[in-house]
């Protein structure tokens, strides 16, 4: 069978699209979505992401990790997952679409995506470290010197701690720059460093609200990561509450292409 797809990254944070509106592939197919994100003997990807009609939305978003297992939300794949359904035809100002944890709403505006992911309210602390659910489950831990990190060794530690290792964590480490944050990920089912990770980055975001105090009201942070450039606006509602909460930043078509399955 021949599989037409299209490569996108948001960030650095790349996908594998794939127009499934014909259910031509099945969600249980663990093992072919893990040779499409394989990097030398596949397509190369963070993930795999299914375009599907769903009946009172624009579009269901199926989101796999590169392990090949379907996964929580990803909010890059989110954005880019916007973009691609425009170039499938869908030509709207505004797309409401369902993915793992509820309904999305999302426009382009600018050359870039925003996306509104759900609400959070932080519910827990460990030490000096955050952890919170934006979509998908987080770990944050504000460094010094991130840059310098070897993250894929420090976060695979925490990621396979006995309190996370069943179900996994994404774990981010975040340095406060002038003007901003620099976030790097280590993501659960990559198994690595990703260049970027949008629900990460708002993880982050709205931790460094809650530990600056920041008044409630609308906010917006710059966030730096090693794939480019976010920005995480959110409202402050109360104590550790945020609503209104938008990932914006570009994604990018790198290449169509088909491949033998």
């Amino acid at each position: 069978m021949q599989l037409q797809f299209s490569k996108y990254h948001g960030t650095g944070n790349d996908f594998i699209m794939i127009d499934n509106r014909e259910m031509l592939l099945q969600r249980d197919n663990v093992a072919l979505y893990r040779q499409l994100c394989h990097r030398h003997f596949g397509i190369g990807a963070d993930g795999v992401i299914l375009l599907q009609n769903l009946e009172g939305a624009d579009f269901e978003m199926v989101y796999f990790n590169a392990d090949g297992r379907e996964s929580t939300m990803c909010g890059n794949g989110g954005r880019c997952m916007v973009a691609f359904a425009i170039r499938c035809g869908m030509q709207k100002e505004q797309f409401y679409f369902k993915a793992i944890d509820g309904m999305h709403e999302a426009f382009v505006a600018d050359g870039k995506v925003h996306l509104k992911m759900q609400d959070v309210q932080i519910g827990a602390r460990r030490d000096t470290a955050y952890i919170l659910d934006t979509g998908s489950p987080h770990y944050v831990r504000f460094s010094e010197e991130v840059s310098g990190m070897d993250v894929k060794t420090a976060g695979a530690r925490i990621r396979h701690a006995p309190e996370f290792a069943a179900a996994g964590i994404n774990v981010n480490f975040v340095e406060v720059l002038q003007g901003g944050l620099l976030v790097r990920t280590f993501e659960r089912g990559v198994e690595d460093e990703t260049l970027s990770c949008g629900t990460g980055v708002t993880a982050a975001a709205l931790a460094f609200a809650d530990a600056q105090s920041l008044p409630e009201g609308e906010h917006a942070i710059a966030i730096t990561t090693p794939g480019g450039e976010l920005e995480v606006r959110f409202r402050v509602e109360g104590p550790q509450v945020f609503r209104d909460v938008w990932l914006v930043g570009p994604a990018v078509a790198v290449f169509d292409g088909t491949i033998t399955i």
